[in-house]
């Protein structure tokens, strides 16, 4: 299937409405995420139909003018704001009431990110790690933030307004509003403000 899809889409990484084959795929995509009741689309809102949209037991919602490119694997509980992208092969994986997945307006998630909104308890070395459960915490990314790819951002993590996390980062603390950060553990490197 994913070489109709490629022959549609003409192999954009990013779905797009620009000629029949693009609609008839965004058509697709739309179906395939909506086939789930508790997914809500905007009406300008663009899934690739290779993207992998599911609520689980929660909501997914995703704004308008947002995009989801293939291969995303986009589940549980999440929003995703206004004018957003979420491009190829991302992992998005939202943990019901505790672990909510919230992604502002204008914001770029690159190619391969990963945010799931649980850990493992692995605490009792005597019992399995699987038999421990998870702790669901939420994951933040605020207004107009630029996640580049490959970033792993742990659950239990905002991401303030305006900030740019660098290639491969691991993040696993809050960072400002506005800053750099790069590196495994994430550091915040500079700032986008000029008076900081």
């Amino acid at each position: 299937m994913s070489f109709l899809w490629n022959i549609l889409d003409k192999g954009y990484s990013m779905p797009s409405n620009q000629t029949r084959g693009q609609r008839i795929a965004l058509w697709f995509g739309r179906r395939f995420a909506l086939r789930h009741k508790n997914v809500h689309l905007a009406p300008t809102a663009k899934v690739s139909p290779r993207a992998i949209i599911h609520p689980r037991k929660d909501h997914l919602t995703i704004g308008e003018d947002s995009t989801i490119g293939p291969g995303a694997i986009v589940q549980g509980n999440i929003t995703i704001g206004n004018h957003s992208s979420v491009q190829a092969n991302t992992i998005l994986i939202g943990y019901g009431e505790h672990g909510k997945i919230t992604i502002g307006n204008y914001v770029r998630i690159a190619p391969q990110v990963m945010m799931i909104a649980a850990n493992h308890v692995f605490a009792d070395p005597e019992k399995p790690i699987h038999a421990q459960g998870l702790e669901a915490k939420p994951i933040v990314i605020e207004d107009d933030c630029w996640i580049a790819g490959r970033v792993n951002i742990m659950a239990g993590v905002t991401i303030g307004k305006g900030s740019v996390i660098g290639a491969g980062a691991v993040v696993t603390k809050d960072i400002p509003p506005y800053s750099i950060a790069v590196g495994v553990p994430a550091k915040v490197i500079g700032s986008r403000k000029k008076d900081a």
